[in-house]
């Protein structure tokens, strides 16, 4: 279902959080905003709908990897029945993890870009979410020297770095479970 009420769509998610925060028996709060202002270097990410969580229980919501976060944000757009193309225009966040771990995979861009100059070789990254290999496109796009793709099939989707010139394919990466 694509997002054709923001307004509506706000309103399901403030319940579906409702009944995740009371039968979850955590002390959180929320705060939902719709078309979010963001700052114009984060042009990597427009959501139209912005969930903030926070709370006593935030921390918890960090542990190992922002894993109860994303398990919440899956949840939601599960049950709202979003076509994938709108999974990227719902957004949660806590404790600015969102802001912290796009920068630090815009580091990781430029660490793999300077490895694949100095090599020749393809750098491959661990299978991520697709709003987060659109994060390392975005923040090589302007690299003519380099180019960007997405390979692998679903939990093993992932990022390689290739010479802009480069024929082949990147070394296999081995079946493992990747922070999405």
């Amino acid at each position: 279902m694509p997002i054709t009420d923001k307004i509506g769509t706000a309103k399901r998610i403030s319940e579906l959080l409702n009944t995740i925060i009371k039968y979850s028996d955590l002390r959180l709060k929320y705060k939902i905003t719709v078309d979010p202002p963001l700052p114009e270097e984060r042009d990597w990410e427009r959501p139209v709908i912005l969930v903030e969580l926070s709370g006593n229980d935030a921390p918890v919501l960090m542990e190992r990897g922002a894993e109860l976060l994303r398990s919440v944000e899956y949840l939601v757009l599960e049950a709202l029945r979003l076509s994938s193309e709108d999974h990227d225009k719902v957004a949660f966040d806590a404790l600015g993890f969102r802001a912290a771990r796009f920068e630090e995979l815009r580091m990781a861009a430029n660490v793999a870009a300077e490895n694949v100059r100095q090599t020749g070789s393809p750098y491959s990254f661990a299978p991520m979410s697709s709003r987060e290999r659109r994060v390392v496109h975005l923040a090589l796009r302007d690299a003519g020297d380099l180019r960007t793709e997405s390979e692998g099939e679903g939990p093993q989707r992932h990022l390689v770095v290739y010479p802009k010139d480069y024929k082949g394919k990147a070394r296999a990466l081995p079946m493992r479970r990747g922070r999405r």
